[in-house]
């Protein structure tokens, strides 16, 4: 049985982190989990709208992670390194599965599109409207208000993230706040947008350490 992250690492940098894990530790990767696992959530969602999928792919994000963690050359934050590789995921599998949808529709005629998980979670009326008027932004603008207005991310770090200049991601974030200024008029809750529980946490945290261990 793997030891417990224990608090004296909670003064550790990331990239300590990473290296401990890189050394051996891989125990201490449950640290980062759990301190991304929200951010993480919430981009993917950004660009998936369907919360088991943007689950899956997070897990394979961690793993792809965790895999590539002795080629982290540090030019970056650890955080940046590892949104880019889940981005990356997520686009994947989007058009992966928009391939497939296409494929299907060949054949068979769609009369309409079926509720998401995302759709049946909803429990209070206003939340799943600004929640719907988020994710039907462009994905561009989409991404830019998450990490920048829900997630708290700074410009930098969305710069890094996004491999776009300053310039573009004040555009987008205005450009995105318009949109939703046009159909919310002006009202908006980030706090309570994308949420990420503590089941949820855990879920992935256990997989992938079940497959870091196992390995």
């Amino acid at each position: 049985m793997n030891p417990p992250a224990d608090h004296m690492t909670d003064t550790f940098s990331d990239e300590e982190i990473v290296k401990r894990v890189v050394n051996g530790e891989k125990h201490l990767y449950e640290k980062l989990m759990r301190k991304f696992n929200e951010r993480l959530y919430r981009i993917s969602m950004s660009i998936i709208n369907d919360d088991k999928e943007a689950e899956d792919i997070m897990q394979t994000a961690y793993l792809n992670a965790y895999r590539q963690l002795s080629n982290f050359k540090h030019q970056s934050s650890f955080s940046t390194w590892l949104i880019r590789i889940l981005i990356n995921e997520s686009l994947l599998h989007k058009k992966r599965k928009a391939q497939l949808e296409k494929k299907l529709t060949e054949h068979i005629r769609i009369d309409h599109q079926p509720e998401t998980p995302l759709d049946n979670l909803m429990n209070k009326e206003l939340k799943a409207i600004l929640e719907k008027a988020v994710l039907t932004l462009p994905e561009k603008y989409r991404l830019v208000f998450v990490m920048r207005e829900i997630q708290g991310m700074t410009t930098n770090e969305t710069m890094e993230a996004l491999e776009i200049g300053e310039s573009n991601v004040k555009i987008r974030l205005n450009r995105a706040k318009e949109m939703l200024r046009t159909e919310l008029n002006s009202y908006w809750q980030p706090e309570e947008l994308l949420e990420f529980n503590l089941t949820r946490c855990d879920v992935i945290v256990n997989y992938v350490m079940h497959k870091i261990n196992a390995g």
